[in-house]
């Protein structure tokens, strides 16, 4: 990316806001830089196939898309959106590389065992599991959760990534694969107005140090990419007032795009990552020790 490219800060992001959850990418008026025109591949996962959640748009798109340009094959799981599934789609074939767009539900077991079936069935291995869908509609404070909401938070973000790895398993094995999955700096530092998701993305962390340690040995590298404030669909859900102030509250002043974050995935699914297992791999513009 050079050095002297322009980023959109808070108030250009303004005009997205209030979009029906989940949000759609292809509706947004500020596009997500997801498109990777400045990123300089070198063949790093060239031969590899890779099965990524959630990759219709946002990080997950920009993953699809760096993967494709280092030569893997992609296997894609959405579950809203055609309109944006369908754009990630061409612009994966346009790097030469072979792309499924499979929807489904990552909550369903049924559905976890089709992802990785058809996977393998098309490309014939597995590489690299790429655990990114995430819920947090309903999403508030102690007063304001609804069990129902809580449950799928949970289900989506933290069951569903642990199926996901069970079901993966076994041919990621046989490769020396790894698994990465998408936290949150709300994380570790918290989220006012946001409990059930910040807490589900803490339980990311753990079971990704969990598994970790209970992989190493079978060959398995598992890791964390923590996002900060990245713009994305979901964001463009959020109020007038919520977006236009969006990532001003990093050293950068400015929220991240998805291009930005996604070498962090390519890094850790790549030879370059061989030795890093159990890490919590922060992009998030630096934040502020004092507002």
């Amino acid at each position: 990316m050079s050095d002297f490219e322009r980023r959109p800060y808070p108030q250009a992001l303004a005009a997205d806001h209030d979009q029906p959850a989940p949000g759609s990418q292809a509706r947004m008026r500020l596009q997500p830089d997801s498109d990777l025109s400045n990123y300089r591949p070198a063949g790093k996962l060239r031969g590899k196939a890779a099965l990524i959640t959630g990759a219709d748009s946002g990080i997950g798109r920009a993953v699809a898309l760096a993967y494709a340009k280092e030569g893997a094959d992609i296997a894609f799981a959405f579950n809203h959106s055609e309109e944006d599934a369908a754009a990630t789609r061409r612009l994966v074939e346009r790097e030469g590389r072979v792309c499924l767009a499979l929807m489904a539900d990552v909550t369903v077991e049924a559905d976890r065992a089709r992802l990785v079936a058809e996977t393998v069935g098309a490309f014939g291995r597995l590489d690299v599991l790429v655990n990114n869908a995430a819920y947090f509609e309903g999403d508030g404070t102690l007063e304001e959760i609804e069990p129902a909401g809580l449950r799928l938070v949970f289900e989506t973000n933290v069951i569903a990534y642990m199926l996901m790895a069970k079901a993966a398993l076994p041919h990621l094995e046989k490769v020396g694969g790894c698994i990465i999955n998408t936290s949150s700096t709300t994380s570790i530092r918290g989220k006012m107005g946001s409990l059930a998701y910040s807490s589900s993305k803490g339980a990311v962390n753990v079971f990704t140090r969990s598994l970790a340690l209970e992989l190493a040995e079978r060959g398995v590298r598992v890791n964390a990419v923590v996002p900060g404030p990245f713009w994305t669909p979901a964001i463009a859900t959020s109020s007038e007032e919520t977006v236009a102030r969006f990532g001003s509250f990093t050293m950068l002043g400015r929220a991240g795009q998805p291009e930005e974050i996604a070498p962090a995935y390519v890094f850790l699914a790549a030879a370059d990552g061989s030795y890093v297992t159990g890490a919590l791999l922060e992009v998030s513009g630096g934040f502020k020790s004092v507002d």
